[in-house]
C-alpha cells in the first residue's frame, strides 16, 4: 500500500483532506544535484542509466516534497526505439540529423519491441519503486503521437512546427501512417510500464495548442484515444493538451481520469468546458514561480479555491523553469500542503 496516496484518490474522484501536488519537469534542471549530474553524463546517458535515473526521479520527493514521483525519461526515447535518430545538443535541444519527410521514410520506421529497445526504462521503474518504498505513487509517461510526429519530421524545436504541418497537409496518408506507427509503439511501451510498476501515466501533447479544432481531432486526439482506450482499464491516465482547451469537452468522455490543464485557460472555464465531473489538474504559470515565496503561496491558495480541493491535482500548466529557485518550488509544494478549505 502506497502511504501517500493522496494523487491516486484525487484520480478516482475521491474526496481529500487537500489536493495532491507534483510539478511536470520536477526531476531537472532546477535542481543542483541534478546539475552535478549533468556535468558528469550526458542526457540520454541519464535516461539510459537505470541507477540515474532513479536517482533524479527520487530527487524532488526529498529535497522539495512532492506527493508523486515522475520517471526521469523524455519522451523522444519512443522515436529512438523506432530507429530515428536523436540527439540532445547543448543550447539547441533535441535535433534529428534525418528528419522524415517522404512517404518512403516513413515505410522505413520500425515499430520496435519495446521490451528489448527500451528495457531499461522498465529497469528504472522497478529501481525507482524499490527506492521509493511505497511512500509515493510514481507516474511514467510517453508523449503523444502528435507530438512524436513533430520533432521527427520538424527534425527540431519549434514555436510553429511549420514543417510537420506541411507534411500532414500535403501528404495525410504518409503522415497517418506515422502517427499510427508511434501509437502502436506508445502503447505497448506504457503497458510495460504498467507491468514495470508505475502507478498512473500522463501523455504529454506539449504541441497540440498548434492546430485548429478540427485538425487536432484529425492528426492528435484520435490517436491520443486509442491509447487511452488501450490503458484506461488497466492504469489511472491522465491527458495533458497544452493550449488545448478547446478540446476539454472531447477529453472528458474519453476515458482518462484526469485532465491537465495551461495557464491560459481558468479554471472556471476548464470546469465548465470538461462538464465539471472530471478530475483536473495545473495549471499555475511555471514563470509565476519567479515571483516571492509569499506571493506564490497567496496564488496557490486562490488557485486550489477556484479549482476545489477535490477532482483537482494541483501542479503547473507546463513544465517548470531551468532557472527557478528551488525554495521558490518548495514555496509552491508548501503551499498546497498546508491549504485549509474555507
Amino acid at each position: 500500500m502506497i502511504k501517500n496516496d493522496l494523487l491516486l484518490k484525487a484520480l478516482k474522484g475521491e474526496s481529500v483532506e487537500r489536493p495532491p501536488v507534483w510539478m511536470m519537469r520536477q526531476a531537472g534542471r532546477y535542481l543542483p544535484d541534478f546539475m552535478k549530474l549533468k556535468e558528469k553524463y550526458d542526457f540520454f546517458t541519464r535516461c539510459r542509466t537505470p541507477e540515474l535515473a532513479t536517482e533524479i526521479t527520487v530527487m524532488p520527493i526529498k529535497q522539495v516534497g512532492t506527493d508523486a514521483a515522475i520517471l526521469f525519461s523524455d519522451i523522444l526515447v519512443v522515436p529512438q526505439a523506432m530507429q530515428i535518430d536523436v540527439e540532445m545538443k547543448p543550447g539547441v535541444g533535441p535535433w534529428l540529423p534525418n528528419p522524415i519527410r517522404s512517404a518512403k521514410q516513413v515505410e522505413e520506421v520500425v515499430v520496435p519491441d519495446v521490451n528489448e529497445e527500451l528495457n531499461y526504462v522498465y529497469e528504472a521503474i522497478k529501481m525507482t519503486k524499490q527506492e521509493l518504498n511505497d511512500e509515493v505513487p510514481l507516474i511514467g509517461f510517453a508523449g503523444s503521437p502528435w507530438t512524436i510526429l513533430c520533432y521527427a519530421v520538424q527534425g527540431q524545436g519549434s514555436k510553429t512546427f511549420d514543417k510537420a504541418k506541411q507534411f500532414c497537409f500535403q501528404e495525410p496518408v504518409a503522415a497517418h501512417r506515422l502517427l499510427q506507427k508511434i501509437t502502436d509503439t506508445t502503447i505497448a511501451y506504457l503497458k510495460g510500464k504498467v507491468k514495470a510498476g508505475v502507478d498512473a501515466v500522463q501523455l504529454f501533447d506539449s504541441w497540440g495548442g498548434l492546430l485548429s479544432p478540427e485538425d487536432y481531432q484529425e492528426f492528435s486526439w484520435q490517436y491520443m484515444q486509442q491509447i487511452i482506450d488501450a490503458l484506461k482499464d488497466e492504469i489511472p491516465v491522465i491527458a495533458y493538451g497544452k493550449g488545448c482547451w478547446f478540446a476539454l469537452k472531447e477529453m472528458s468522455q474519453s476515458g482518462a481520469s484526469a485532465l491537465g490543464v495551461d495557464w491560459t485557460c481558468s479554471a472556471m472555464n476548464a470546469r465548465y468546458l470538461s462538464g465539471g465531473q472530471i478530475t483536473l489538474q495545473g495549471n499555475f504559470d511555471p514563470a509565476r514561480l519567479y515571483s516571492k515565496p509569499i506571493e506564490i503561496k497567496h496564488m496557490v491558495t486562490r488557485m486550489i479555491d477556484e479549482f476545489g480541493k477535490d477532482r483537482y491535482i494541483a501542479n503547473l500548466g507546463h513544465g517548470i523553469l531551468p532557472d527557478i529557485p528551488v525554495d521558490n518550488a518548495r514555496a509552491f509544494v508548501d503551499a498546497v500542503k498546508e491549504y485549509q478549505a474555507k
